[in-house]
């Protein structure tokens, strides 16, 4: 119970070190579980392909890592892209280049409505979700201060983006 009040980043930073991932949205504490192995492999294999093709004014990271995009929502992106400038030596203040979740079915759709708004009204100019299940892959591109799917495929076919950077692949090469 909250009685109202609104949790700030100092309430998240007081959360215990369980193994659950706690962020902050809108002033509400969001708790999830730790991800599954099947989900942390498509992040390492994910994470690789970025890494490959970063410029090396970027920088790839990937969860757990606070991302404060507001006094009131500090949230963790399954995979982010970065400028190192604002990295401090514990989270990075402001929107990514680029957010990535991979979903799961207890994050689905918070992933899905309530990360995605929050990236969108912080400026994120790119938010990408991979599906497993697909495995597919969904962009979005910022336009105008709001997301527009710019992009979704599925299995073999390739997935080319420009934003933050030129990048391709295919779904299906996630899956190891």
């Amino acid at each position: 119970m909250t009685d109202g009040r609104v949790f700030t980043q100092a309430d998240l930073d007081a959360m215990p070190d369980d193994g659950n991932r706690y962020e902050l949205v809108d002033g509400l504490i969001v708790v999830t579980p730790s991800p599954s192995p099947a989900h942390q492999g498509i992040s390492l294999e994910l994470s690789i392909r970025l890494r490959q093709a970063c410029p090396q004014a970027l920088r790839v990271r990937t969860a757990p890592l606070d991302v404060v995009l507001g006094a009131h929502t500090v949230i963790q992106p399954d995979l982010l892209i970065a400028d190192p400038a604002t990295f401090t030596d514990r989270r990075v203040v402001g929107a990514p280049k680029l957010a990535v979740e991979i979903l799961s079915p207890s994050t689905r759709l918070y992933d899905l409505n309530t990360k995605k708004s929050a990236l969108e009204r912080a400026g994120c100019p790119a938010y990408w979700v991979v599906d497993p299940s697909g495995p597919s892959i969904t962009a979005w591109e910022l336009r105008d201060g709001r997301y527009i799917q710019t992009q979704h495929v599925t299995g073999d076919e390739t997935f080319s983006a420009e934003t933050p950077f030129q990048v391709s692949f295919r779904p299906a090469e996630l899956l190891h």
